[in-house]
Formats: structure tokens, sequence, C-alpha cells
């Protein structure tokens, strides 16, 4: 609990700063986080004895970012991802036996990660910028709420082979908050986008803590309690 707070004293304000600025500020983090994120992810994998190929991962979510400021068309990061599929298989045919695992974890962590960070800079050049809020309300209103509900109320198990703390309760609780905190904020800032910001809610909550569950699983096959050190808790 006191490494959230600490974390969140630290990092609110980060956060607050860069989203604030906008625009280049938005995607140069996105790119950064993408990049250490991915470093984290791979880590992980790589204490399981696995050899996931880090280079190439970083050097597609660069890729994809620098098509990001030069306005590649859309075919261009087609091409890109068929190109990285290409290498990737072809690594598997003159690499060792168990190389297929070792593709299919620099694969998911290109898409898992740097796909899903890189959706965040796309989001930035929207012409309201209020916009790109609901990603952060939606996500952390839905942790912090699952987190308090299934701390005080929280009593039936929700996947405990997974995340034995998280809870049924808890689960409504963030799916609650969030949506709430979504409508709340659409009724100040967007008024227009009000009823969709509900609906964004109650789609965005399940999927964030499906998200939480996915790390989870990974964290628990890794046997690591945390994917890094960056921002404890």
């Amino acid at each position: 609990m006191l490494q959230r707070v600490i974390s969140s004293v630290i990092g609110l304000p980060i956060l607050l700063g860069i989203v604030y600025l906008g625009g280049p500020y938005i995607q140069f983090a996105s790119l950064i986080l993408s990049i250490i994120g991915l470093h984290e992810f791979y880590q992980a994998f790589s204490k399981k004895g696995h050899r996931p190929m880090a280079k190439t991962g970083y050097a597609f979510t660069l890729l994809v970012f620098v098509g990001f400021y030069f306005q590649f068309k859309p075919i261009a990061y087609i091409g890109m991802v068929l190109f990285l599929v290409y290498e990737l298989l072809t690594y598997n045919v003159f690499g060792e036996d168990d190389a297929i695992i070792d593709v299919a974890v620099t694969f998911l962590g290109f898409f898992y990660v740097a796909f899903s960070f890189f959706h965040i800079a796309l989001l930035s050049r929207i012409e309201n910028p209020a916009f790109i809020w609901f990603i952060f309300i939606i996500a952390w209103g839905s942790d912090t709420c699952a987190y308090f509900v299934g701390r005080f109320f929280g009593k039936r198990k929700l996947l405990p082979q997974v995340s034995p703390k998280k809870t049924v309760e808890g689960a409504i609780g963030g799916l609650v908050g969030a949506t709430a905190l979504s409508a709340l904020y659409a009724w100040f800032f967007v008024p227009d986008f009000f009823v969709y910001a509900i609906f964004l809610g109650i789609f965005g909550s399940p999927l964030s803590q499906l998200g939480d569950l996915i790390a989870s699983k990974i964290k628990r096959y890794c046997g690591i309690k945390d994917f890094g050190n960056l921002m404890p808790g």
C-alpha cells in the first residue's frame, strides 16, 4: 500500500504534466514507455530461460513511432508487420529447436506492450485533447476502486489461480467506479460524449481488469513479483 502511494505521488504529477502538454510530449513519452515496458517484458521471460529477440522488438517499436512521426500511410504499417513476421519465422527455421517459443515471446511483447502504447500516441492527434484522459481515468479508476472495494468488502475470489488477492466484489467495484468517473469527467469536460462515456467505462473497465489479470498470469509463469522496479507497487 505504501509503495503504491509513494509511486502515485511521484508518478501522477509527471503524468499530468505530460498529458497536459500533449502532442509531441505524449508521443515521446509513449515511445520511451514502450521501450522500457518491452525491456521489462523480455527480461521477465529471460528469467524463465527463454531468449526473446529483444533488439528486433526495440527496432520495430522505434520504426512504428518513426512512421507515426512522418505520417506513414497504413499500407506501410502492414508492410512492417509482415516483415516482422517474416523475420521471426526465418529465425525459427535457423534457430534452436525451441526457437518458436522465443519467436512467440518476441512477437507477443511487441504487440502487447509497444502496439498498445502506440495507441496513446495515436489518440494524442485527435482534435479534442480532452479525450486522451479517458485512458487514464478508466484504467486507474478501475484499478483503484477495485483495490479498495476488494480490500474492505471482498470475500469471493475472482481467479485465485491467477491473482489470489482479486475478488468478485473488487471487480464489480472497479467497473462501477470507472464508469462513474468516466461519466463524471464527460459531464464536466465533454458533455456531448456523456452517454458514450458511460459505455466506455462499462466496456473499458473489464478490459483494464483483464489486462491486469494477463499481466499477473505472465508474472506467475515467469516467477517474478513485478515486471520492473522503476515504479514500485
